[in-house]
């Protein structure tokens, strides 16, 4: 079986031959990531401009993205006029066809979308105004996520062109006890335009995955009814592994490492590997639905390499089909 077929078994819980992994060396992948390149006409006009004209200031350290300092779109008087990345310009999609064309290991291609339907609304508005948006310019925001909904479309049907078999976003939509938004306003504005994008998406045969931190639980029946495939979450313990498994597995796959906040910070080496098996056991039991993978910026969270080689022992020990039954 290629990683391509492995995935997609285990995404559509269709009995992989093993757990996918998406893994340090030398545990390995089962992915390539491809995704649009930059603009090539655009040039900053200021230090730390991005395409969007949001200007971000970062941590000496560098050890994480910063944050944004200007928001160009703090008036919506000027939402009419905004000058919006192109994402359907062919120049962005160059590297991604040949990584495409040039790789032979049989990889799932999973390509990112700039598919952010909060955390871009933050960059341009600002973080109370994306907020408030929905009580104070309700007409103004769906604009406005249409147009996102729209740039996010354009780079799908590029990169399916490409050859791409899945895409991939990030949304943080939880607090740690609670989504950031009710399920009323979600559903509102912000359900209607992830259905349009994965509904594009599953149209050209592709798998949907997104990556959103916190505690999500109540957002995800919706994301199943837009047509998410997969749930990238970091953190589960907030949430409960076997609340998450019974509620959602076999509707949902999940894409985890251990949970990066707690076990893999508080928790032993044996802590680490139980909770793995767990994650295995738990949420890869319907022929599929679980992917195991690492958190990729380890010094930001404080994960050791020591706890880092015993995660993925674990799911290499443990991730062979059939797994255990929920």
């Amino acid at each position: 079986m290629t990683s391509s077929e492995r995935v997609r078994r285990a995404v559509l819980f269709q009995g992989p031959d093993r757990v996918p992994r998406c893994l340090p060396e030398p545990w390995r992948s089962d992915f390539l990531y491809v995704g649009p390149s930059a603009d090539p006409n655009w040039k900053a006009s200021v230090e730390g401009e991005d395409e969007w004209g949001s200007v971000w200031e970062k941590d000496a350290a560098g050890k994480t993205m910063g944050q944004v300092k200007v928001h160009p779109l703090r008036d919506y008087g000027q939402l009419q006029s905004f000058r919006f990345p192109d994402y359907d310009l062919p120049e962005r999609y160059g590297n991604a066809a040949k990584a495409i064309a040039g790789h032979a290991e049989g990889k799932f291609v999973i390509a990112g979308i700039p598919l952010s339907l909060i955390h871009r609304l933050e960059y341009l508005r600002g973080h109370v105004e994306a907020w408030t948006d929905p009580y104070e310019y309700p007409e103004e925001l769906g604009i406005l996520l249409d147009k996102l909904a729209d740039i996010a479309i354009d780079a799908v049907n590029r990169l399916a062109d490409a050859g791409a078999e899945g895409v991939f976003s990030c949304d943080d939509w939880g607090l740690q006890d609670r989504p950031m938004v009710s399920p009323e306003v979600f559903r509102r504005f912000w359900k209607p335009r992830y259905a349009r994008v994965y509904g594009a998406a599953r149209d050209r045969g592709m798998l949907c995955f997104l990556h959103s931190c916190g505690h999500i639980a109540d957002l995800l029946d919706d994301f199943i009814d837009a047509g998410l495939h997969v749930i990238q979450m970091d953190q589960q313990e907030n949430m409960g592994v076997d609340n998450l498994a019974q509620r959602f597995g076999g509707r949902l796959a999940f894409w985890c490492p251990v949970d990066i906040q707690q076990t893999m910070v508080e928790g032993s080496l044996e802590d680490i590997r139980r909770y793995a098996k767990n994650l295995i056991d738990s949420f890869g039991s319907f022929n599929g639905g679980f992917i195991s993978k690492w958190y990729p910026s380890p010094q930001a969270v404080d994960h050791t390499q020591e706890k880092i080689n015993a995660m993925s022992e674990a799911f290499v020990e443990y991730g062979q089909y059939p797994a255990s039954a929920v």
